[in-house]
């Protein structure tokens, strides 16, 4: 069964959701330098051509940040100009698009946005990088959920639009309450390592505590790594808290073998969270009757391992996925291909038709 299409909101995000730096936008603060002196010769030698930019890159992709780009040419244009000036045709965030597709076609006033060109393109490379790798777990891993992980393996200021083009790509959660700012909702997550250790390594007594302090609607799922022992600690958890507990979390480091994992090595590799440490535990659980208590696995998940997982059958029941989701690189290049509606291009950069845009308003 394959997953469900990204999703394609009706409306397009406004522009003050972005909460967009304008001013420092607009003067060029944030772009290359050489957009900036290009809008500075045009208005000292006194032109103005109107020009067409066609934005496109070469990777099969799930296409993000579209709305965001809009929102910089809406607001950011050049003093004297306004967002009426402009003809702007695009595609929407969660569209797969194919290498070379054009995803925007740009017309208007040359002075007007020459200077965001650096703004435009980054976020659709940006957007576009974690709504793809977002989308290949998605699609490996249905119809199980993918919670969206890697907020600590960047910048803070990316949050909100990496945890918009997860939740447009698929994903079912966020991590913090910056990503999920965009669609309204707020972050999930289990209880951490740090939680266990600030109760001396119990972790069952971290668990009853984050049970006890959290509303009731708040899942409690317990991280059972912590002593290298995940059956044992699952057991403890569950039988400690009992219906409170709705699962169990397996993260072992790539450089530990689980201690249940120490009497059946040698066909596999032991390390990290493998297909037998997740057997391990679910037959555990429902021998002694959690069968409730649901598996989540994080460490080291992306499109390949997860589709190793599914193939074999192993009893996960959501994937929690970090670092691999910023992997790779969608680059998006713009380029004039006509001006005041004569043919004009770089060489190799020919006007590229596509049905598919839709006029933005």
């Amino acid at each position: 069964m394959a997953a469900p299409p990204p999703l394609r909101p009706a409306a397009r995000v406004p522009p003050e959701q972005f909460h967009l730096p304008v001013d420092r936008m607009r003067e060029g603060y944030y772009s290359d330098k050489y957009f900036v002196r290009t809008r500075e010769v045009l208005v000292a030698c006194g032109r103005d051509p109107r020009v067409t930019m066609q934005v496109f890159q070469k990777q099969q992709a799930c296409l993000g940040g579209v709305d965001e780009a809009i929102a910089i040419l809406k607001t950011c244009l050049t003093d004297g100009y306004a967002w009426r000036d402009l003809d702007v045709r695009a595609l929407h965030d969660g569209d797969f698009v194919e290498p070379r597709e054009t995803v925007m076609f740009i017309t208007g006033p040359y002075r007007a946005f020459a200077h965001l060109e650096t703004l435009y393109l980054g976020v659709l490379a940006r957007r576009t990088r974690v709504a793809t790798n977002t989308r290949r777990v998605v699609e490996a891993a249905w119809p199980k959920p993918v919670l969206f992980f890697p907020a600590r393996f960047d910048h803070w200021l990316v949050q909100t639009g990496d945890g918009y083009a997860a939740h447009i790509a698929g994903a079912i959660g966020v991590s913090t309450d910056a990503q999920a700012s965009w669609w309204g909702s707020s972050g999930i997550g289990t209880v951490p390592h740090a939680l266990i250790a600030a109760f001396d390594g119990d972790t069952v007594a971290a668990t009853r505590a984050f049970a006890d302090a959290m509303r009731p609607d708040v899942q409690v799922i317990s991280l059972v790594d912590f002593e290298n022992d995940c059956v044992g600690t699952s057991l403890a958890v569950a039988r400690a808290l009992g219906a409170r507990l709705a699962g169990v979390r397996l993260d072992t480091s790539e450089a530990m073998v689980d201690r249940s994992i120490w009497p059946l090595m040698g066909a596999f590799d032991p390390r990290g969270v493998n297909t037998q440490l997740v057997r391990n535990v679910r037959t555990a659980l429902d021998v002694e009757g959690f069968t409730h208590v649901q598996i989540t696995v994080s460490g080291g998940f992306d499109p390949e391992k997860i589709t190793r997982f599914e193939r074999e059958g192993v009893p996960v029941d959501s994937y929690g996925v970090g670092s691999s989701l910023f992997s790779g690189r969608y680059d998006f290049t713009a380029d004039i291909v006509e001006v005041d509606v004569r043919p004009v291009s770089k060489a190799g950069r020919g006007y590229r038709a596509n049905p598919r845009l839709e006029p933005v308003d």
